[in-house]
């Protein structure tokens, strides 16, 4: 009576292991992952902030994601990066709020990051809120509660009334295309 040993098995080679089952599972989980991983980073390094040819993309949510006082908060609690985008071009997605536009219409609405998502402690903050301005001759409907991407012309200034910040962001709007 022979016995084996477990060195006598056969052992398959490396290739005859890997088939394209395996190969696709991996590139799922690393897609999966990675993509994450990638966006965080991205935004870790950039701040939320990126050039793109004529104008900056800037992440809506990191432009308000700073501690500040909404009675006695001024410019220069305004963290540097976000007071050095004054006069410039840049667009922004987020989430829009007319509150003062019953039409078919909008001539200034408030760009959110997104009025569900971002405020479990109550509605978005001064500095979370970018309130932007139509021109007279831009013809643009209500888009009251749906996501856009807007370009324009960011002016970054603390202003109050009767002793409360009222806005911190203002944008003169260039442009707006619904992304839903």
């Amino acid at each position: 009576m022979t016995t084996t040993t477990p060195t006598d098995y056969y052992k398959p080679r490396l290739t005859e292991r890997i088939n394209v089952r395996i190969l696709v599972f991996a590139a799922v989980v690393l897609l999966l992952l990675g993509t994450p991983i990638y966006i965080f980073v991205k935004e870790s390094i950039t701040g939320g902030i990126e050039r793109v040819g004529d104008h900056t993309r800037v992440n809506l949510k990191a432009l308000g994601n700073f501690v500040f006082d909404q009675q006695a908060g001024t410019i220069e609690d305004v963290p540097a990066e976000f007071r050095a985008l004054d006069g410039e071009r840049v667009l922004l997605e987020g989430e829009i709020y007319a509150p003062n536009e019953a039409g078919d219409r909008m001539t200034q609405f408030e760009l959110v990051y997104s009025i569900a998502k971002c405020c479990f402690g109550g509605p978005p903050k001064v500095q979370e809120r970018v309130y932007a301005h139509v021109p007279p001759h831009m013809q643009v409907p209500n888009l009251s509660f749906r996501y856009a991407r807007v370009l324009g012309t960011l002016q970054v200034d603390v202003k109050r009334e009767a002793g409360q910040v009222v806005s911190v962001y203002t944008m003169n709007v260039e442009e707006i295309r619904p992304m839903n």
